[in-house]
């Protein structure tokens, strides 16, 4: 049984999601983009709360056909001791269990990786939570933004003298997700070895951490604290953001040295390329705010196509600051299948982010959207956990089960 029409790299591979919000079920979409058949097992009242997140209409986020497509949708009582058993059943046939409660919460409900491994040895268990397994904090609850403070990402986003930025997305969440499916992904590579499974363990906070470059050695060995320095790099330069004639945002990144003299041309003034304010690379951290100035003299007179054209011309990188309307009419995205518009259960069509990376021999497909809760209900518990007629109608009447 599978719910995947298209053989991507991970097809074959059988995933039990567990949990809610982001971070687990974004990795769960990532593992069904790229052909896994994943299994997601909702609570029968009201299901994932994503169902319900952010922009909503018609009482359905609009986020959900994506972070729920090509999963199927179990509705089954985790709380309630025949749930935890249905649960291990249909465990003891999956390759990976994906999920992202406390930790702790598994074990109680006896759906813990010692448990699962004992029907099933090849079993992969992979952990997505706040501040991980282990550790003195482990058991705290930790959101996102709680792993993103803890992981340094907040005390360096936003502007000087301001106080710590969000991102603008949930990127601690999203960060965990992807190492959560390195993790999945290297572990299955391992069994294809071995023949036995194992625990991944992935806390928010050191997802955040693993990106946050030499922040650590910089203190430590040269005194030096990273922190908010709004839309520049102190040291780098010419590398922000700039305003055009007709008021659109320029990102132009010209700090190498051999673009920087590209840059001078594009501008008309090869001059700069030898004054010795900004001559290399140190000078021109030196002295960033005084150039910067310089080039937003430029930049201000011409408009945002006039300049990505004479900067594109030049060999200078740059572009647009990218707002959802440019997403969605930009040609490069389209050339890329990076606008999606698969049809929903109602029939409109959604546009979604396309698939990340892109396989030569064995792409990912978006087959379905966001299931109904507990669609799959029956299908899935009569295949895997042989749920006969009889234990369907008594898990059906007495509220465990839906679909």
């Amino acid at each position: 049984m599978t719910s995947q029409t298209f053989a991507g790299p991970l097809s074959g591979v059988r995933v039990l999601e567990l949990g809610s919000f982001i971070a687990g079920p974004f990795a769960g979409q990532l593992l069904a983009d790229y052909g896994a058949e994943v299994i997601k097992l909702e609570p029968p009242g009201g299901g994932d709360p994503m169902r319900r997140w952010g922009v909503v209409q018609d009482g359905q986020s609009l986020w959900w056909p994506a972070i729920a497509r090509n999963k199927r949708s179990v509705a089954l009582d985790l709380r309630h001791a025949d749930g935890q058993a249905v649960a291990r059943a249909l465990a003891a046939e999956c390759d990976v269990v994906l999920e992202n409660f406390r930790p702790g919460t598994l074990d109680k409900w006896g759906l813990g990786y010692e448990a699962l491994a004992a029907v099933n040895p090849g079993i992969i268990v992979v952990h997505v939570s706040g501040l991980g397994q282990t550790g003195p904090r482990s058991r705290e609850a930790g959101f996102g933004s709680i792993g993103e403070a803890m992981g340094g990402i907040r005390f360096t986003t936003g502007d000087p003298g301001s106080r710590p930025a969000r991102t603008g997305i949930s990127i601690g969440d999203s960060l965990a997700a992807l190492f959560a499916v390195v993790g999945t992904s290297t572990a299955l590579v391992e069994r294809a070895r071995s023949g036995r499974g194992q625990e991944v363990d992935v806390a928010i906070y050191e997802a955040v951490a693993a990106l946050m470059e030499s922040t650590m050695v910089d203190y430590e060995r040269a005194g030096v604290l990273r922190t908010r320095t709004g839309s520049v790099l102190p040291g780098v330069a010419p590398s922000n953001v700039y305003t055009s004639a007709d008021g659109a945002e320029i990102a132009i990144a010209g700090n190498a040295d051999a673009v920087y003299r590209r840059l001078c041309q594009a501008m008309g003034r090869p001059e700069l390329a030898d004054d010795p304010r900004f001559d290399n690379h140190e000078a021109r951290g030196r002295n960033s705010v005084i150039l910067d100035d310089e080039i937003e003299r430029w930049t201000g007179s011409r408009t945002a196509e006039e300049l990505l054209g004479v900067l594109a011309e030049h060999g200078v990188p740059a572009g647009r600051i990218y707002t959802a309307p440019d997403m969605l009419t930009d040609l490069h995205y389209a050339a890329r299948d990076m606008v999606l518009r698969p049809k929903t259960a109602d029939g409109e069509a959604g546009p979604m982010a396309g698939i990340v990376p892109k396989f030569s021999r064995t792409p990912g497909e978006v087959s379905s959207v966001g299931p109904r809760l507990g669609e799959h209900t029956r299908a899935v518990l009569g295949a895997l956990a042989g749920v006969d007629d009889e234990r369907w109608a008594e898990l059906l009447r007495r509220g465990i089960v839906a679909g």
